[in-house]
């Protein structure tokens, strides 16, 4: 079964300092162990040595004197130590075997953890990365808030809310208590400035040192999280944590209802709903058919626009229409042959497309279940073509696909024909969404950057590329971007990345307003509420967030 996100392997980022700590400790056992054998192997050689002329001697008083108690003694005394040392031989050789093992294992984990992005960006076994490793992107010499490039190329809390009871779901399950967070407290000296963050898993920038000390109200702190503004524009938005939920695992995605007043994620076996306003737990999603042997992410939650079903995506292959009133399950969609990655509901609530492993983006009729039309991602010829990513457009009439081979299409919601697609972005493209216009396109992608296309411009079937179809590329994360939103005003584009960050991007000034750190580890799924004011991330550090964004008076860099 392929995977194109690796969640399996996340774990808070502290892990990977104590995996070395332990491996350490276990070289330093098992030399210590290697030299006590040695020991013991000349000391055998050297009794081996010694015993010959003790024998002959033993022999000679046997023949001569009949000394036969004597001999007896001494050969009991030597197959005695030669069984002593063959036993410690054999418990090095055990001890040897089961310290190789736990080496290696060890290993792998260190190997799992750097991969994940353990090493500066995020913690062990990261929620998101390509079952195979992605290629390594050049560093860029730009700081956080980075270079934008106009056109088409790329340029180089508060104590946390522990969740409430569980709703009556189909199949309940308790939350454990949410962990206790270090809080961050703000010190006067630069040194105790950056332990603290590093306990917070916040990590710095060179902008972190331009902003240190507040410098005039260019960074706000939590106790574990902090918002750094862009001194380069005005700051308007004013940003704070609203609620903490924890998870038994990692959380795949986020996203409100159409009313913002629900906030559904997932995460392994589970699908959870969350009222926004209190931040109680209030349903939570388990098929009871599934066989409870191994993991089951759920890679996509999606709203219905009337609020009454809700659509999971797993690694099963299959599509669950839950209904929420009576909490259990109205339909299943069975088609894909790969994992679900993404879900989204047309406006009218009539159709769902879905998004899979399998190279398809596929279009259902939500009332009878039923495959309207199958779309390809087989047209440019690449093998690893999977769907990371699926949206309609605001009116229903088109689809979208962000695909592994680094491109976007669009397809004909009511006849399937593919219209056009989009390229420029140098990685897989892991996230799409339509602007509340209509009439552009915003992709994330593993290249670090966010492109805004669009639409009509891009590449037709026939073949010919569009003309400058690539309307704004922002730069300015330090590692893959998971996931993109799009505010309903259209004010703002959303990003969430591996380096753990979230931006917010003004696509007028091409500008971001400010970059938020508030996970441990990878922020894999960003979504704002319909209504505003509110937005959500889902990171590798078991956790879901939920915070406010609101407009203030313009406040001039520097002031």
């Amino acid at each position: 079964m392929s995977s194109i996100y690796n969640h399996r392997q996340m774990v808070p980022a502290a892990a990977a300092n104590r995996v070395h700590d332990y491996l350490d400790q276990i070289r330093q056992e098992y030399d210590q162990l290697s030299q006590e054998v040695t020991y013991l192997k000349m000391q055998r050689d050297e009794m081996d040595q010694k015993s010959k002329p003790c024998c002959v001697t033993v022999a000679a008083l046997c023949a001569t004197n009949g000394g036969a108690t004597i001999a007896a003694r001494q050969a009991q005394e030597m197959t005695l130590v030669q069984q002593s040392l063959a036993e410690l031989e054999r418990n090095q050789v055990k001890i040897k075997q089961q310290y190789e093992e736990e080496i290696m294992r060890l290993r792998r984990e260190v190997e799992m953890l750097r991969s994940g992005g353990a090493s500066g960006s995020s913690a062990a076994g990261q929620p998101p990365v390509p079952p195979q490793a992605p290629p390594q992107i050049g560093h860029h010499n730009s700081t956080l808030f980075g270079s934008v490039a106009p056109g088409g190329g790329p340029a180089l809390p508060p104590q946390p809310t522990a969740p409430g009871a569980d709703g009556q779901g189909q199949h309940p399950h308790h939350h454990p208590p949410t962990p206790v967070q270090t809080p961050h407290t703000p010190q006067q000296q630069q040194q105790q400035q950056q332990q603290s963050q590093q306990q917070a898993g916040i990590r710095r920038t060179p902008v972190d040192m331009e902003t240190d000390g507040n410098q005039g109200g260019m960074r706000r702190e939590g106790s574990d999280w902090v918002v750094m503004y862009n001194p380069k524009v005005p700051k308007v938005l004013n940003v704070d944590l609203v609620h903490t939920l924890a998870h038994n695992s990692v959380v795949c995605c986020v996203n409100f209802s159409h009313d913002g007043k629900y906030l559904a994620t997932g995460c392994n076996r589970t699908a959870q709903i969350y009222d926004v306003n209190s931040g109680q737990c209030i349903s939570v999603l388990s098929d009871d058919s599934v066989s409870s042997d191994g993991d089951l992410y759920i890679r996509s939650v999606c709203f219905s626009p009337d609020g009454k079903f809700i659509a999971t995506g797993a690694e099963d292959h299959h599509i669950r229409i839950w209904d929420l009133t009576a909490k259990r399950i109205r339909m299943v969609l069975r088609s894909h042959s790969q994992d679900i990655y993404s879900l989204d509901y047309s406006r009218d609530g009539r159709f769902i497309v879905s998004g899979s492993g399998d190279r398809t983006a596929r279009i259902w009729n939500t009332e009878t279940g039923q495959l309207l039309h199958t779309l390809y991602v087989e047209d440019h010829g690449m093998k690893d073509a999977g769907v990371t990513s699926v949206a309609f457009s605001p009116d229903g009439k088109l689809v979208a696909a962000g695909s592994l081979d680094r491109m976007v299409r669009v397809w004909n919601t009511q006849t399937g024909e593919f219209i056009e697609r989009f390229e420029g972005h140098r990685d897989s493209v892991y996230s799409v969404v339509f602007a509340p216009d209509g009439k552009h396109l915003v992709s994330g992608s593993l290249d670090r950057t966010i492109k805004m296309w669009e639409l009509g411009r891009g590449t037709t079937p026939g073949g010919k590329p569009g003309a400058n179809a690539c309307k704004t590329t922002f730069s300015g994360h330090k590692d893959f971007v998971l996931s993109v939103a799009c505010s309903p005003c259209g004010s703002w584009v959303v990003s969430g990345s591996k380096d753990r960050g979230v931006q917010f991007w003004d696509p007028r000034s091409t500008q971001t307003q400010f970059m938020l750190q508030g996970h441990k580890n990878s922020v894999i799924s960003v979504a704002i509420s319909p209504k505003g004011t509110m937005f959500a991330t889902g990171s590798g550090d078991w956790r879901a967030r939920i915070w406010s964004y609101e407009h203030s008076s313009p406040m001039a860099p520097g002031q």
